[in-house]
């Protein structure tokens, strides 16, 4: 099968998972979008969102549409980096009385991880996904195990409620290659929502995809061609979120603090490559980056105090380097 015929599957196969998710969750179109980006470009993803608004239930879905093995994580305040990754017991050989360590794997051997409110727990537990998200492998006592293919981490985290939490350091959070806000429902989707919680229990939904087909997908969106303006483009807009860098205007500096990475850059080119696949066009433009940058860059731009002083958020930030380049 060539490229163009893969391009086409890819396509038909993302609308019949959008298909099956709409049986169970209303409206989300951008998030699931998003969320389907992430998954062919090969990245992590963090949900932001209030309680209620069935983001746990999206992913949940999500895996069942996907028929990968998933796991649920949910992070709280006691929770040890060896809950995670896992953790050598002593085992020993009745017949023998032979004893020996042996490593028993934790929950992040999985091929979709949710995170459940990341947030909750210590910064040395969040760390403990650092090795698993960038390398997709785990050490432990000097011995390293690889994560089963593909490998998904989707973090979910509550914006209001920061008492007893632990902000995600920048690390972290770097790792990430989406940050994905989840709003309110619009006043007819709310309907609906309440309409069906009242009704008969949820719909069964079939798996449309398998981890080779997304193994696949993912290759054919890295070998998708991209002009060098659209390139160029994508690195100008994060050069332009760094304070010291002269790429970034006067009005933009006294807000940042600190920029996004040259992992931005990458992350834009690639998000921008999953966009323009999923709609079925062979190469991505300048608006598939506009596209993925709110996504990209929101979560790596550390406001000033000025910025905080006069309101101006991330989103706003971000809106104004994509208004003018």
């Amino acid at each position: 099968m060539n490229d163009r015929e893969l391009l086409s599957q890819l396509q038909s196969s993302a609308k019949a998972v959008k298909a099956e998710l709409s049986k169970n969750i209303v409206g989300q179109t951008h998030v699931i979008n998003d969320l389907l980006a992430c998954l062919f470009a090969g990245g992590h993803c963090l949900l932001i969102g209030v309680p209620g608004l069935a983001k746990t239930t999206l992913i949940r879905c999500l895996g069942k549409c996907l028929s990968l093995k998933f796991n649920r994580i949910q992070f709280t305040p006691d929770l040890m980096p060896s809950d995670i990754t896992g953790s050598e017991i002593l085992y020993e050989d009745k017949a023998t009385g032979q004893r020996e360590f042996r490593f028993v794997k934790g929950p992040v051997f999985s091929n979709i991880v949710l995170a459940d409110e990341i947030n909750r727990t210590p910064p040395k537990t969040q760390s403990a996904l650092l090795q698993a998200m960038q390398e997709h492998e785990v050490t432990s006592s000097g011995v390293t195990f690889e994560l089963p293919s593909p490998f998904w981490v989707l973090a979910t985290q509550n914006p209001i409620e920061q008492e007893g939490t632990y902000p995600l350091p920048e690390a972290q959070q770097d790792r990430f290659m989406f940050s994905v806000e989840i709003g309110y429902p619009s006043h007819a989707e709310e309907v609906e929502i309440a309409r069906h919680a009242s009704g008969a229990a949820s719909a069964a939904i079939t798996s449309v995809l398998d981890d080779a087909q997304i193994d696949e997908f993912r290759n054919l969106v890295y070998r998708v061609p991209i002009a060098d303006s659209v390139v160029e483009y994508a690195v100008k807009l994060a050069r332009s979120t760094r304070p010291d860098s002269p790429e970034c205007s006067e009005d933009i500096r006294q807000y940042i603090t600190w920029g996004a990475g040259p992992r931005a850059s990458q992350f834009l080119v690639l998000a921008a490559k999953a966009y323009a696949a999923l709609d079925g066009r062979p190469t991505p433009d300048i608006g598939d980056v506009k596209a993925a940058a709110p996504c990209v860059l929101r979560h790596r731009i550390v406001r000033s105090f000025h910025a905080e002083t006069e309101g101006v958020g991330a989103n706003q930030i971000v809106q104004k380097l994509i208004d003018r380049k």
